[in-house]
């Protein structure tokens, strides 16, 4: 039958006669519930939560430029102020602009990274190196300073350089052993009796690396990772936004120790005696 023909055929209503499908088509499709319109709530707030998560990487970004363009713009305004307010004073026609205080912010953030490149210039000679040295002999005998400067000099230094035996960036079981966390090998030390490797991971926060964790872990529970140390800093203050496509999960697989097979041994001449040949107690 063809689809015409069914949609002429003649339907049995319960309770009532036959009536014509056609006939009953405008009153069923009447009788359907039409949906409900879309709230006008609902849709205002999708595009509050899309607005907002449109705008929070701009906010964060502004954030932390702004702190970081007011931290190395302080460091230098408390010499370059009082300049900059003399040049205004003396020559109050010319320079009367030197002393609005974006002016002043900017001039003090050059300052601070023209000082930033010029340590970084003499770092790389003998006299900086000397130079350098003689800071931090002076650095020493301050009692609070030296531990400060101490650690954080060892702990730059370390980053810097790789490891012996071991990867640099690894992934730790942190806080459980479901859970994988991001760390830097500082150090691979032995335990006192065993001799076994273990490794001192410093495992940093997110999205502040400067606080984190001190974990102690066997080397054969860490797993390798292939990341430089800035990798892995742009996944940490990232929040994991910034990562590559795939990243090692599972600890590197230890091959089994080799049996060696025993050597085959002939049975000794007692061993070889049968129970019947055995001679006869006297």
């Amino acid at each position: 039958m063809t689809l015409l023909g069914l949609q002429r055929h003649v339907l049995p209503l319960s309770g009532g006669p036959t009536q014509d499908y056609a006939s009953i088509a405008p009153a069923y499709n009447r009788t359907m519930p039409t949906p409900p319109a879309p709230s006008k709530r609902f849709s205002l707030r999708r595009v509050f939560i899309t607005g907002v998560l449109t705008l929070l990487p701009i906010w964060l970004t502004w954030v932390v430029v702004k702190f970081v363009f007011l931290l190395l713009s302080d460091i230098s305004r408390p010499m370059v102020d009082p300049l900059l307010r003399d040049l205004a004073l003396n020559q109050p026609t010319t320079f009367a602009w030197l002393q609005q205080t974006w002016v002043q912010m900017t001039i003090g953030l050059a300052a601070t990274l023209g000082v930033i490149m010029l340590v970084g210039m003499l770092a790389k000679r003998m006299l900086g190196l000397r130079l350098l040295q003689w800071f931090e002999a002076l650095i020493a005998r301050v009692p609070l300073a030296n531990m400060v400067y101490g650690s954080a000099r060892k702990l730059l230094d370390i980053l810097q350089t790789a490891p012996d035996g071991t990867q640099r960036v690894v992934l730790i079981d942190f806080p459980h052993t479901e859970m994988k966390s991001v760390g830097f090998v500082t150090r691979v030390i032995r335990e006192q009796g065993s001799g076994r490797e273990l490794a001192a991971v410093y495992v940093p926060t997110t999205p502040n690396p400067t606080s984190g964790y001190l974990e102690i872990v066997p080397v054969e529970k860490m797993t390798p990772t292939d990341w430089t140390v800035d990798q892995a800093m742009s996944f940490i203050i990232s929040g994991g936004a910034v990562s590559p496509e795939s990243i090692p999960f599972a600890p590197a697989p230890v091959a089994p120790a080799s049996i060696a097979p025993a050597p085959f041994a002939p049975p000794s001449s007692a061993e070889s005696t049968m129970p019947g040949d055995r001679a006869a107690p006297k």
